[in-house]
């Protein structure tokens, strides 16, 4: 090992993690918080879903912060600060504090907004009894900014087999009404405080779920643990 490489747990993913540092640099030219906060889950949902258990997981995480906090970029900054805000929980007060510690990076003007979310409305969409419940939460930014929504998708035995990050609710609403009066779904309020433990239980960190759901699933479990 080098003398200025700092020492992993997991060094076999020297590289992995060397690659993540370089692309971080995209983080700092985003429009929004939003953007930023899907980049992030994109990131951490690939380790997650690569590593083997959940020790492993909790390993390259921890690497992963000492790699940006080694090199003290921007991106590196804009990643920490990301993971403080919508990471898993064991990792965000470490992520936290080293970003705190790169106070002469500057930070994109955004930055404030990462996690900073306001749950609300809650809508069942029922497509057919073959295609289970698809359950959109939506949230928003500070004053109402830039809202935004959660989109599961349950198949038989509460089984996630879709998380995607909405952006365009409206757009989302109106298409699913429009279904509704062909007679191709139904749509209906929810309530949060049903759905809140439902979708908890589906996306806990030791359930195996399918490959197209990791990208999204970090940022999908930080806004979950805002509903009741």
């Amino acid at each position: 090992m080098s003398p200025t490489q700092p020492r992993l747990m997991l060094p076999a993913l020297r590289d992995v993690y060397a690659t993540l540092v370089r692309e971080a640099e995209e983080l700092p030219g985003l429009p929004h918080a939003l953007q930023a906060e899907v980049w992030t889950s994109a990131r951490l949902g690939g380790l997650e879903a690569a590593a083997p258990h959940a020790g492993g997981r909790l390993a390259a995480l921890g690497d992963l912060m000492t790699c940006l906090r080694a090199a003290g970029t921007p991106g590196a900054r804009v990643f920490l600060r990301t993971l403080a805000a919508i990471g898993p929980d064991k990792g965000r007060a470490i992520a936290g504090k080293a970003a705190a510690q790169m106070a002469d990076v500057p930070l994109p003007a955004w930055a404030g907004d990462l996690g900073d979310v306001t749950a609300g409305l809650v809508w069942l969409i029922q497509e057919g009894p073959l295609d289970g419940d698809r359950l959109v939460c939506e949230f928003r930014y500070p004053e109402g900014r830039s809202p935004h929504a959660v989109a599961v998708r349950l198949s038989y035995g509460d089984i996630p087999s879709e998380v995607v990050i909405v952006g365009d609710v409206p757009a989302l609403m109106t298409a699913a009404r429009q279904a509704m009066q062909a007679e191709l779904c139904v749509v209906q309020p929810y309530s949060a405080a049903a759905v809140g433990p439902r979708l908890r239980t589906a996306l806990e960190p030791s359930v195996t779920l399918p490959e197209d759901v990791y990208p999204a699933v970090t940022l999908a479990r930080q806004r979950l643990a805002l509903l009741p």
